[in-house]
């Protein structure tokens, strides 16, 4: 077992967590995963351990590993990190090299897209594409990778909202208003509106959720 093959293990572990194929309290299987992503057990232990240092899964004595389940206090957290890491993202903006505004504009574009052929699961991977795109005109390794790991945990909060339509929705609006105050260079403004909508998100999934995790 080498390390990089646990790391490129739990990546895409991590990548199924966050399209929502590993729901939250999700058990995972040692001998279901290690069969179905041909490695050893070792290296599944190995990236389970990684992704406990992600919070993205917790072992429980006696039963297993199980995908997490976020309470108020871990979204909360997780706000409050995005909303540095996006907001230096709005700022930066303005010397961003084009390709790195072009990933805003495209993931704004595949939500609209999804939500018209009504895919609410597509519209949220596509939202979290916008907003790892914005902590991307930082152009910083990592931010990408600490957004990354926050992106995944947010995943599993969605999984409290009963209705993806009604959650995701509002935000494409909001999501191509602050696009296009950045392709005018209104950055102050998109910083501004970036602020309130993610205070706005972040209310409406902690109020959604119970006050203890059960």
């Amino acid at each position: 077992m080498t390390r990089s093959t646990a790391q490129r293990l739990a990546a895409a572990l991590r990548e199924r967590i966050e399209r929502g194929a590993l729901p939250p309290g999700t058990q995972l299987s040692e001998e279901a995963l290690s069969l179905d992503l041909g490695v050893s057990r070792n290296t599944l232990r190995e990236a389970f351990r990684l992704l406990v240092h992600d919070s993205l899964v917790e072992h429980q004595v006696n039963r297993g590993v199980f995908v997490r389940v976020p309470g108020p206090d871990d979204v909360t957290d997780i706000y409050r990190m995005r909303g540095a890491l996006e907001t230096a993202g709005v700022r930066a903006a303005e010397h961003a090299p084009p390709a790195l505004l072009d990933a805003v504009t495209t993931a704004v574009t595949e939500a609209e897209w999804a939500a018209d052929d009504g895919d609410w699961p597509a519209v949220a991977t596509a939202d979290l594409a916008f907003h790892r795109a914005l902590a991307g005109l930082c152009a910083s390794p990592r931010v990408d990778t600490a957004m990354d790991r926050l992106l995944a945990e947010l995943r599993l909060a969605f999984h409290t909202m009963p209705s993806p339509r009604r959650f995701h929705e509002p935000f494409l609006v909001r999501n191509r208003a602050i696009e296009q105050l950045l392709a005018k260079g209104e950055y102050a403004r998109a910083e501004t509106e970036l602020t309130a909508y993610l205070d706005d998100a972040r209310r409406l999934i902690v109020d959604t959720m119970p006050e203890e995790r059960p």
